[in-house]
């Protein structure tokens, strides 16, 4: 197959580059008018400038020597320095091995901000009935009032798109979509990482999504109402793969600026990022268990990703994530043992405070969203926190009530070789389990898994700000314009409060423990469903 990433006219481009010599590469963040001084201190450092990316200030370089990034990082026109680590390269490798990664006080910044600032559905598909997550937000009968307009773009940030797949392709823009991640089948180790390339380039078509996270998020938004499988939440709209992850699961800084940056110059609605920026979970930038290297580094993650986010944000991209997985109480976290998740092996064990963030759930200006399971109630899985919760929405919870339940989790489209890959499926295409469902019409079939996480829940949200914008937005870049603010305003206005459990010090059992969670707030805002459970009826039929 033949990669399709080339940008079209108008579409973000890397500025030119200057021939590579051999190192590793760095993204040099400056501080506004350092350009300069910028490229004088990675020069002074023994390195080469490459490129500068004006738009969100910073430099492309290769490194001298050892300390390249503490010497460059030392001069004080630099607020962060990072590895490059989206390039892959060509080699024979052993069978991937896919993992998932979900992301997991908000406003609005200045230019260049550094680190220091089972009953039927109205939809009437087939497996509607399996769709308690659309009946919980009633999308099911938003379904048929508003399905979205066709003139809404949603972008989805993740590993990529199925767009053959029989229940996505016909809202696929295959068009504008594209990959910003070149295959790694191997790390820096000589670990397995992505696995053998597909393709020559190592390049994947804007089509393909060798993970299935990606598409199972595609599916959750926009899913047609087609008479095969599911319906999404605005089974209207559009959608455009704009490819972030790695195969094997990681996201790293330089493929997700590029995303961001693209999604606002084509016209860009609304964007789905199911994930956290590798390889930190929570990102520090003067934690004395990181080295400086690893401390500019973060600080280059938390200072790249803003100005990325606000380069879309100003651009009319209402901007949504998952609020992430690990049962944290974002507001007062205190250890982390997931970083670095990159490479395998370095993980070390750090304690840390709210000063720390999950990049991009905590970053400005972005609607984070937390997950629930289809008894109401906050999963066991999702974060939380007062001041970092902004919505929620079903994403599922297989511990939701006696015993683990697979329907208990969001059923989404999942490609085939993916499934087939993983052993889900037999040789005659047959399910191996519950966990996978299979739906035939006219001789084409398509399947579907369950999946649990924030990851699943964020989507929800993203279907209802596409109807939001198919109802409220005026013609702009892109087919229609709503500004974020009065997206994220009305995303709160249809939400339905939901109030702290009592008592607050939720107990779940799970597996025989105990596991206790604090929520605070109050019903219009709390740290376990935000301003609400957002609301695919409410949004359809609001009044201006």
């Amino acid at each position: 197959m033949v990669a399709m990433a080339a940008c079209s006219p108008g579409a973000s481009q890397a500025p030119p580059r200057a021939a590579t010599p051999q190192g590793p590469e760095y993204l040099v963040f400056y501080n506004q008018g350092g350009q300069q001084q910028a490229q004088q201190a990675v020069e002074s450092a023994g390195g080469t400038t490459l490129a500068n990316d004006a738009k969100l200030g910073y430099l492309t370089a290769t490194g001298g020597g050892g300390r390249f990034a503490e010497n460059v990082g030392a001069d004080g026109s630099v607020v962060g320095v990072s590895p490059d680590r989206s390039i892959g390269f060509a080699e024979a490798g052993a069978a991937r091995a896919a993992t998932r990664r979900t992301g997991g006080a908000k406003g609005r910044t200045a230019a260049f901000p550094d680190a220091r600032s089972f009953t039927k559905s109205g939809s009437g598909e087939p497996l509607a009935g399996r769709q308690w997550d659309m009946r919980m937000i009633g999308a099911d009968r938003a379904n048929a009032k508003v399905p979205g307009s066709r003139q809404v773009l949603v972008g989805v940030i993740d590993t990529g798109v199925d767009g053959k797949h029989p229940d996505i392709a016909p809202n696929f823009n295959r068009e504008l979509s594209r990959n910003f991640v070149t295959d790694k089948p191997k790390d820096e180790d000589g670990e397995t990482l992505d696995g053998p390339c597909e393709v020559s380039s190592c390049k994947d078509p804007v089509d393909e999504d060798d993970d299935g996270h990606g598409t199972h998020v595609a599916s959750t938004i926009a899913a047609p109402i087609n008479g095969i499988g599911i319906a999404g939440v605005a089974p209207g709209v559009q959608i455009v793969n704009i490819r972030a992850g790695q195969d094997s699961g990681f996201f790293f800084l330089k493929p997700s600026l590029d995303a961001l940056t693209y999604a606002g110059d084509i016209g860009v609605d609304v964007v789905n990022m199911s994930y956290y920026v590798d390889p930190w979970l929570f990102n520090c930038t003067n934690n004395k268990a990181d080295s400086r290297k690893q401390q500019l580094e973060q600080a280059a993650i938390i200072t790249g990703m803003q100005r990325a986010l606000d380069y879309a944000r100003q651009r009319g991209v209402t901007l949504i994530s998952a609020l992430g997985n690990g049962s944290t109480d974002l507001g007062h976290p205190k250890v982390d043992k997931e970083s670095p998740g990159y490479p395998v092996g370095e993980k070390k064990e750090r304690q840390i405070d709210n000063s720390c963030v999950n990049v991009p759930a905590e970053s400005a200006g972005v609607i984070s969203v937390a997950g629930l399971g289809p008894s109401g109630r906050k999963a066991i899985y999702s974060d939380y926190g007062v001041e970092q919760a902004d919505v929620s929405a079903p994403g599922g919870d297989a511990l939701d009530g006696t015993g683990a339940k697979a329907t208990r989790s969001i059923l989404g489209a999942a490609p085939e070789h993916v499934l087939r890959a993983a052993g889900r499926i037999d040789a005659k295409g047959e399910p191996k389990g519950a966990d996978v469902v299979k739906d035939c019409k006219g001789g084409t079939c398509a399947y579907y898994q369950y999946l649990d996480g924030t990851s699943m829940a964020a989507p929800h949200a993203t279907g209802v700000a596409a109807i939001l914008i198919s109802r409220f937005g005026k013609p702009g870049k892109g087919g229609l314009e709503l500004a974020p603010a009065t997206v994220e305003d009305l995303l709160y206005k249809t939400a339905t409060p939901k109030a702290c459990p009592t008592p607050r010090q939720y107990v779940y059992k799970a597996y025989g423990q105990d596991v206790t969670q604090v929520c605070e707030g109050d019903q219009a805002d709390n740290g376990f469903f935000g301003h609400g459970v957002v609301d695919a009826w409410k949004a359809a039929t609001v009044e201006p």
